[in-house]
Order: C-alpha cells, then sequence, then structure tokens
C-alpha cells in the first residue's frame, strides 16, 4: 500500500512496532529467539510501507516480529557516512542475517563482515558491482534481490523526451555520494544522445542543494528534470514535488510518493516487490539456506504513475498510448 495511502493508526503501529522491537532484539538471544538486523541509508518514516513489505516477506517465511524473530533497526538518516559505524554495531551484536535494504547500505554490511549472511536489495548490478561472482551461485555471504532502478534512469529521459519533444536540453539531477551515481549518469548520458539531446548534469545531497539544483534547472530553461535513482531523494519526495510545481518543471523521479507529492510521473522497478523478496530470503536463511547457494532474484516488475493534475497545470498533454500503460493515473 502506498506510503500516503497508509491509514494514520497503521502508521503509528508500523512505527511503535519497529521502536518496540529494539529492546525485544537486545533480550532475543537470551530468549533463544533469532535477531536480524536490517541496515538502511534512509529514514524509517519515508520506508514504512517497504518495512511493512519486508515484514510481509518473513511472515510467508514463517517467521513473525515480535513472536518468533527480533529485528533490530539502524537507519542512516541519509547520511551515508554513518553507516559504516552503524554496519559494525550490527556485527557487534551477532544477528543470525542482517537485511542491507539500500545499495549503500549494502557496502557498508559487506564491509563489516564475511560470515553473517547479508540479504541485500539493490539497484545496480550486483555481480558488476564486486558484490556477488554470479546470480546464478553468489559465492559468498551475500545475495539478495535486484530492482529495475538505475537500468530504467535512461528510461525516464526518453519519457521526459517523449512529453517535452521540442526540447534541446534536459538535466540530470543525481546525489554524487551516491555508489550507483557513476553508473546511473552513464546511462543517461547515452540516452542522450541516442536522442540528440544536450543533458546538464546537476548535484545535490543535501535539501538545500536540492532547491538550488530546481533554481539552476529554471535558468538553464532545460525542458524536462530526470532525477537519479538514489535513497536520499526518495525521502525528500514532498520537497520534490513541490519544487515541481513551484517551478513549472516537468519532472521524473521513481516512486508513487513522488508522483503523488507533485510530480509529473514516477517510474521504476518495484520497491515493494524487492523488499517482500528479501524478507522472504532472510526468513529461509534463518530457516537454513545458505546466502552462497541462493540466486540472486532479478526483479522485473516496473510501476508508471502519472499524475494528470500536474500534466494539466504544465500544460502537457500524455498520448494516449502512455496513459493506457499506466498503472495508476492520478487525477
Amino acid at each position: 500500500m502506498p506510503f500516503d495511502q497508509l491509514k494514520r493508526r497503521e502508521f503509528i503501529t508500523l512505527l511503535v512496532g519497529a521502536a518496540a522491537a529494539w529492546p525485544l532484539a537486545a533480550n532475543a538471544q537470551q530468549a533463544g529467539m533469532p535477531v536480524i538486523g536490517f541496515l538502511n541509508a534512509a529514514t524509517p518514516d519515508g520506508y514504512a510501507p517497504y518495512v511493512a513489505a519486508f515484514r510481509e516477506g518473513l511472515r510467508r517465511a514463517g517467521y513473525v516480529e515480535g513472536q518468533n524473530v527480533a529485528i533490530e533497526y539502524r537507519w542512516a538518516q541519509g547520511q551515508y557516512d554513518r553507516l559504516p559505524a552503524l554496519a559494525a554495531e550490527l556485527v557487534r551484536s551477532q544477528p543470525r542475517v542482517i537485511a542491507a535494504t539500500s545499495t549503500p547500505a549494502v557496502f557498508a554490511a559487506k564491509a563489516a563482515t564475511t560470515t553473517i549472511p547479508v540479504v541485500f536489495t539493490t539497484g545496480s548490478d550486483p555481480v558488476q558491482r564486486g558484490l556477488v561472482a554470479s546470480l546464478a551461485r553468489p559465492g559468498g555471504n551475500l545475495t539478495g534481490v535486484v530492482t529495475l532502478s538505475v537500468e530504467v534512469a535512461a528510461k525516464r529521459l526518453e519519457l521526459a523526451h517523449q512529453l517535452v519533444p521540442a526540447a534541446t536540453m534536459m538535466a540530470l539531477l543525481i546525489n554524487p555520494t551516491d555508489p550507483n551515481t557513476e553508473t546511473l549518469s552513464s546511462n543517461v548520458q547515452a540516452a542522450a544522445r541516442t536522442l540528440g539531446v544536450e543533458l546538464r548534469t546537476l548535484l545535490a545531497s543535501n535539501e538545500h542543494e536540492i532547491d538550488d539544483a530546481f533554481a539552476a534547472v529554471a535558468q538553464l530553461r532545460a525542458g524536462a528534470l530526470v532525477i537519479g535513482s538514489d535513497v536520499f531523494f526518495n525521502a525528500r519526495s514532498e520537497q520534490l514535488g513541490a519544487l515541481t510545481l513551484r517551478h513549472a518543471l516537468p519532472t521524473i523521479y521513481q516512486y508513487r510518493a513522488f508522483a503523488a507529492a507533485g510530480g509529473l510521473i514516477s517510474y521504476s522497478g518495484s520497491n515493494s516487490d524487492a523488499y517482500r523478496t528479501a524478507g522472504i530470503y532472510v526468513g529461509r536463511i534463518l530457516a537454513g539456506a545458505k546466502p552462497a547457494e541462493l540466486p540472486v532474484e532479478q526483479s522485473t516488475k516496473v510501476e508508471l504513475i502519472i499524475n494528470l493534475k500536474t500534466a494539466k497545470t504544465l500544460g502537457i498533454t500524455f498520448p494516449i498510448t502512455l496513459l493506457g500503460r499506466a498503472d495508476e493515473v492520478i487525477e
């Protein structure tokens, strides 16, 4: 269920449950209850629906938080430099398995342990990035799920060009501290060359720089803005959506929360599916499976959300074929 559709009571229950799990996890090993370490680069409030999907996956594998498993949560609050210390802290607590549910968190967990199983979610190629030996046989203590995130960033540029075909310049906003930045930027630059448009790259790693980047795009008079996939941006969907409207700028990002906040289009792989599968994998490892023998799953589900209200405000008309492909149209 999308975050903005969660009932207030359900959301509060989710957060309270997470908080309650911390003291429970501290005593879990004494009680013989297995402990899962959960490491993420973002914030808990922005990822509530994905944590719910992770728990659903655990339930499918036979594990319920607070009943037969405990979870220790560590959130970097968008500050990637905190991840190594958080990963080391989790490793010292000796969980049975660590769920590293963002690309920056995966690298921190990998550096922190070679023995504790790690289940990851990532939007980049785990073989190319040196996380696993192969998708079929990971070979070490890591396995997990790959979503179509970095790869579809180029498709976002194609969608933008389809909507503003007369534009000769587009802009790309990326977080320079994200491990996926180089690959993502290269893919989008290649797409720009194919489309015959100039691409200007802007950088932002804090809220103030996001504001500056949108102002710079307006000064450049770029036809549209593509936002690179990154957990730092995920937690700022409302800010990004509001800036889309304030600057009257066609902007495309990855998740529904952005489109719901006023963004024009969201297009990416399904994070909920990835987290659900990660939960299932964690459960399988708790039951005795070895990560080296669990093939890396490739999530192929892609979600397209269109905000028709924003389109009308910007004076953009969507082709009927594109509307027909949308998973949801916000009116």
